[in-house]
Parts: C-alpha cells; structure tokens; sequence
C-alpha cells in the first residue's frame, strides 16, 4: 500500500516557477515508478511527466518538455515536479501517481494522490 500527499501548489505569474512535491508513505516506494497527471477545468486528465523507480528514466509530454523536471528521492520517500516557464494553460489540478507498470498509462496507476492545484495568471 502506498498513500501519496501532493503539496506546492498555489497562484503564480506566467513565466514564473512552482515545485510540486509529493510525499509517500510504504516502505516499498522506491519499488514505484512514479508520475505527475494533471486535469485542467472541463479536461480530461493528461499524463504531464514520469520517473521510474530508479530515477534513471524520465519522461515528459511535449507540452512540458524543456520546462518541467521531474525527480525523486528514494530516501526521503519524495518525488518532485520542478515546473519553470509556467503558462496560463498549465493551469490544473496536479496529482501524483504511483505504478509498477508504466509511468505513463494513466489507467496503468495503482495509488494517487488527492492533487494540488496550479494556477497560473496570465
């Protein structure tokens, strides 16, 4: 069993920055590939990036690629989301996902978090 608690999420100005965290519980998370989800108002959800458990694979959507890193912290039972060049479209709910599949299959996901909202001003 794994439990997932988003935080960092809040108002920012386009072009500005936000880090995401998400803290996990379970001694099995570094098993866990991980990934962030989002689902803006009146959207459905979107794969945003993923990392597998050893941290030596990452993953991006196009719209995110070259703005947004995803990291993780096997130690700490941490998995992060650095988003820099924040648009107004990126404006959503962001959740964390954990997986022994893969990390970029929305239904493929065995526990979520509860997401943290974006929203970015234009």
């Amino acid at each position: 069993q794994v439990q997932l608690v988003e935080s960092g999420g809040g108002l920012v100005q386009a072009g500005g920055s936000l880090r995401l965290s998400c803290a996990a519980s379970g001694r099995t998370f570094s098993r866990y590939g991980m990934g962030w989800f989002r689902q803006a108002p009146g959207k459905e959800r979107e794969f945003v990036a993923g990392i597998s458990w050893s941290g030596s694979s990452t993953y991006y959507a196009d719209s995110v690629k070259g703005r947004f890193t995803i990291s993780r912290d096997n130690a700490k039972n941490m998995v992060y989301l650095q988003m820099n060049s924040l648009k107004p479209e990126d404006t959503a709910v962001y959740y964390c996902a954990a997986t022994l599949g893969s990390v970029t299959r929305e239904m493929g996901m065995d526990y979520w978090g509860k997401g943290t909202l974006v929203t970015v001003s234009s």
